[in-house]
């Protein structure tokens, strides 16, 4: 037992120091080193503009707290090194008890916590599971190491222009847990060995160093028993203080980062936390345009990015080559902070923020998606940042010259093609549907239950017009009552806002708002997943909102809407997920059942589907940005289609339907693949008398 040996804290070091104050001294340097390291990166978290939404909904964040960092539910999404990180956080979690009584039982030898005695029985249970714990802790770090020094997956790799990888800290990391790993068990396995202790677990790293260790002389056990404490003593508060210093502060900080994760999604940050929109033409400036212009909860996500990539590996525009990995989004700026705010010595800092750190292109070529926030592990905000920093560009006339002319034409007119106001219901005039057909204009002598929020593309498009019609069809055939606002109606504004401008979003928010509660109906739908977010999670106050998709749904199950048999059995359908109907609103199920519910369908999901579908890469304003790209998103998406099996692609979004159409066209596949709405293809099964 380690009686037998004299512990670390009674040993007389050179004849004169006693090893509890050599313990005391490096737990108060430590930790001194330690605070101090921390107050440091907190000095920028100080000077962050604020963000008084993080503490709201205390259950429900505690909900998530317990699910996404305690249960660490997004790390399986990458089977073998999810359970490789899982294997070592709860590692980390049941070795923690031992790392902390290990530093008092230096200063106090009898130390032991409540109920955790040797001689008790939990004492003994956790004895034997904290072994074979830093066992596996161990060899899972080895695995982790190779894997990450051979087999580096792609993506890990940095581009030469952000300078090196972070493989080597990485492994380095992982070398220095192993050696809190050994240093641990030899420290037991020289007491054991010492007292003829035949109870240490087998097939652990104890019982493996007390099999080399039995035999030896009391005094090799002694100097052992007392080298492996200090060492181990000593490593683990240089781990302490490394941890701060690069990406491996996410051990220290994911826990807060999650607990204060946005709860909400869909939604984007107002522009300054506590300024109302009344406000906002009070301010002096708009967006991001220095690093404090990030809230303190964005600085936490710079600390908290561990680096791992998913958010670059599932970043459609990264895919397709543009020139924007969110990854590097978190460790440029982290680095920005560790220069500006050093933990020793002056500001080394003197590289502006925006057009040196964060890049122009590469801040434009976000689709704001949110591929990369949904497979992020530790909740990083990706979508906030970008806008805010393009709030910044807009702010300071900084727009991309192929988006002055539609963000001019909608502040003019109220659509970014600049078309007249007055033929914003003409798709209802098509001769052939106004035969059957006739769509109520609300307003003084028209009222109706539900509005039909038709919105711009598929008012202007000629081809998405077929959207709206089919849509209008769809809501007659039902018995829904219905009008649309007509000229009244104005842009959604949803990508205005999502392209940085403010104070254009508000207007056309303010037209609307004012023009559906004049309007008097009761409830809204709408066909457009970007006016489907916009409206539900941009707008204020007004009646519920839902996707035709749903719609469609229910009066499928209710009967009146009654489909016919598939008019094609060869053909395989595939739904493409719109990212502002999946993602950002998790409306997965309504369109698939919808689909299933044609006799006869066939239908296959691509695998990147669900919360992991591909964006087209042509959501509002995109269709007129042109981003420096090596390939098209919606030409990776057709491909995704065909290699899946499917021939026909089923969009329920009119941006989805114009990027896929054409990206079938360049991909050289007309005849191979189709595209259609989902409202186009329920109208066509629907069985009329």
């Amino acid at each position: 037992m380690e009686s037998m040996l004299i512990s670390p804290a009674k040993f007389i070091f050179f004849g004169f120091l006693p090893g509890w104050v050599l313990s005391l001294s490096l737990l108060i340097i430590g930790l001194g080193v330690f605070t101090y390291i921390i107050w440091k990166r907190i000095l920028p978290i100080k000077n962050a503009s604020p963000d008084n939404s993080r503490l709201d909904r205390i259950p429900e964040r505690i909900v998530k707290l317990a699910k996404l960092w305690f249960l660490q539910a997004r790390h399986p999404r990458y089977p073998f090194v999810g359970i490789l990180h899982i294997l070592i956080f709860f590692g980390f979690l049941i070795l923690s008890v031992r790392t902390g009584s290990l530093s008092v039982i230096g200063i106090f030898e009898n130390f032991e916590l409540p109920g955790l005695a040797y001689n008790q029985p939990l004492g003994q249970v956790y004895n034997i599971i904290k072994d074979y714990t830093a066992t596996i802790v161990f060899f899972t770090c080895l695995i982790a190491a190779v894997r990450r020094s051979l087999f580096k997956p792609a993506r890990y790799n940095v581009p030469e222009k952000y300078g090196h990888d972070h493989t080597l800290e990485a492994v380095f990391v992982l070398a220095i847990i192993m050696g809190l790993m050994i240093s641990e068990s030899i420290f037991e396995a020289a007491a054991a060995s010492a007292g003829n202790d035949g109870h240490t677990p087998q097939l652990t790293l104890v019982w493996m160093f007390s099999e080399i260790l039995n035999g030896s002389s009391h005094g090799m056990l002694q100097k052992t028993h007392l080298v492996s404490y200090f060492f181990h003593d000593a490593l683990f508060f240089f781990f302490l203080c490394f941890l701060p210093m690069g990406k491996h502060f996410h051990v220290i900080t994911s826990v807060f980062n999650v607990f204060f994760m946005r709860i909400d999604k869909g939604n984007i940050k107002p522009v300054v936390y506590g300024v109302n929109d009344e406000g906002l033409d009070d301010l002096e400036s708009f967006g991001v345009k220095k690093i404090e212009d990030f809230t303190w909860k964005h600085m936490l996500d710079f600390y908290s990015c561990a680096d791992c990539g998913r958010c670059s590996d599932h970043c459609p525009a990264n895919a397709a080559g543009r020139p924007l990995s969110p990854r590097f989004i978190s460790i440029k700026c982290r680095d920005f902070l560790f220069r500006k705010y050093p933990v020793i010595g002056k500001p080394s800092n003197n590289r502006e923020l925006i057009g040196s750190v964060l890049e122009k292109d590469e801040i434009w070529s976000c689709t704001t998606c949110g591929a990369c926030e949904e497979e992020c592990p530790l909740l990083i905000e990706y979508i906030d940042k970008i806008v805010d920093v393009r709030r910044g560009f807009v702010d300071d006339g900084n727009v991309p010259q192929s988006l002055q002319k539609p963000l001019g034409a909608l502040e003019k007119r109220g659509n970014p093609w600049g078309k007249m106001e007055k033929k914003r219901a003409d798709w209802a005039k098509d001769e052939d549907f106004s035969k059957d057909y006739t769509v109520k204009i609300l307003g003084r002598k028209e009222s109706a239950d539900t509005l039909y929020f038709v919105d711009s593309i598929s008012s202007y498009d000629d081809r998405m017009q077929d959207i709206a019609r089919a849509t209008a069809r769809l809501l007659s055939d039902s018995g829904i009552d219905y009008g649309i606002l007509g000229k009244l109606e104005k842009d959604s504004g949803h990508e205005v806002r999502r392209f940085g401008e403010e104070m254009l979003f508000q207007d056309l928010k303010d037209n609307n708002t004012e023009a559906i509660l004049n309007s008097g109906v009761k409830n809204i739908v709408t066909a457009d997943p970007h006016a489907y977010n916009a409206l539900k999670n941009d707008y204020a106050n007004l009646p519920p909102v839902v996707h035709i998709s749903e719609v469609i749904e229910r009066k499928v199950k209710t009967g009146d809407i009654r489909l016919k048999e598939i008019e094609d059995k060869s053909r395989v359908y595939t739904f493409h997920d719109p990212c502002y109907l999946g993602r950002h609103n998790e409306l997965y199920a309504p369109p698939r059942a919808v689909i299933d519910a044609v006799p006869g369908i066939k239908r296959i999901d691509m695998k990147k589907s669900g919360d992991r579908s591909f964006c087209c890469g042509g959501g509002g304003l995109m269709l007129f940005y042109e981003p420096e790209e090596e390939q098209r998103m919606g030409v990776l998406r057709v491909g995704m289609a065909k290699e899946a099996g499917a021939n026909v692609i089923v969009t329920a979004c009119p941006f989805c339907l114009v990027n896929i159409e054409d990206a079938i066209k360049v991909a050289g596949m007309e005849g191979e693949m189709n595209a259609i709405d989902l409202t186009e293809l329920i109208d066509r099964h629907v069985i009329r008398e």
